[in-house]
């Protein structure tokens, strides 16, 4: 596969890092999509609309890009003067903005989780669908809490002994998507994972024996799908560093995630998400098969990590 011309192998790992995010990320996309197409649709430019709306350009900026909490006024504002009321829209607007204000679990977390951690968990928590690629630890949701413990304490000082508990409070939760998801279906995980995250000794090896238990025992559930690249594989585009790439549903909503140790970079133009979608299913393709990566992880665990 060749290099798509918009991307550079050094781009790959960046990204503009997010600000906090208010809620809910999934209906304020699809509020801030009709938006716009709406505004485009009917030639106004943002100052245009957002004078007749009596709201700053910066306000409806960041409506159209999800960047802030849309309000029922603001939004009835829209909607009255695009002549939509009464309208199977105008009721989808204002269901988009009742969700946007919902309070998820990770709200209460937002003091703790930065660095553009709260768009992934917000992403994640609404997906159906995650793929992911790691290099050179095990993917989140695959770990265990000694394992993410032993990670976390690793670097400190950047955390705090409360903050690290908080951080491992967030884990403990965002794992238990796959198995149940209150009015959602159970989080469908694929995951890629680079031959080094499973030798790479994290804590002890009674620690990573019991890790790569669990990866064998979880890669078992139905959706739950756990590739190993192997080191015997020459490294597929886009293998350079960890990523997620979100579905919901809707193609032109996903959107990729690529972490760094600055923190989260978000891409979600159609094009370069599409790309992403294709560099995952390289790696599946340059990957160990499922029974494959199972065995291999049998016998690390039982030749590396002896101790």
């Amino acid at each position: 596969m060749g290099i798509p011309p918009e991307e550079s192998q050094e781009d790959l790992c960046e990204g503009e890092i997010m600000t906090s995010v208010p809620g809910p990320v999934r209906p304020r996309k699809l509020l801030g999509a009709e938006i716009r197409r709406l505004r485009e649709d009917a030639g106004l430019t943002l100052e245009g609309l957002a004078e007749v709306l009596m709201i700053s350009k910066s306000k409806l900026s960041r409506l159209e890009t999800a960047q802030g909490n849309p309000t029922p006024r603001d939004v009835k504002d829209l909607i009255r003067y695009f002549e939509l009321e009464g309208s199977v829209k105008a009721e989808q607007f204002m269901r988009w903005t009742r969700a946007a204000s919902k309070k998820e679990w990770w709200h209460s977390y937002l003091p703790t989780i930065k660095g553009g951690l709260d768009l992934h968990v917000a992403m994640e928590a609404e997906a159906a669908v995650i793929r992911v690629y790691t290099i050179p630890v095990l993917p989140v949701l695959l770990q265990v809490p000694a394992y993410t413990r032993a990670l976390y304490e690793r670097m400190e000082p950047w955390h705090s002994q409360e903050a690290l508990e908080k951080l491992l409070e967030v884990r403990a939760k965002r794992r238990h998507a796959l198995e149940y998801r209150d009015g959602m279906d159970k989080l469908k995980l694929v995951a890629v994972t680079h031959e080094s995250s499973i030798r790479q000794m994290v804590g002890s090896a009674a620690i990573m024996r019991d890790q790569l238990n669990h990866l064998i025992e979880r890669s078992s559930l139905s959706n739950v799908e756990l590739r190993v690249l192997p080191f015997t594989t020459t490294p597929p585009y886009a293998s350079t560093c960890m990523w997620a790439y979100f579905e919901f549903g809707d193609s032109e909503g996903d959107v990729v995630q690529v972490e760094t140790h600055a923190g989260f970079g978000s891409i979600e133009t159609v094009e370069q998400v599409a790309n992403y979608r294709a560099h995952h299913e390289e790696l599946m393709r340059s990957s160990l098969d499922a029974d494959e990566t199972r065995r291999l992880i049998e016998s690390i665990r039982d030749t590396a990590f002896v101790g």
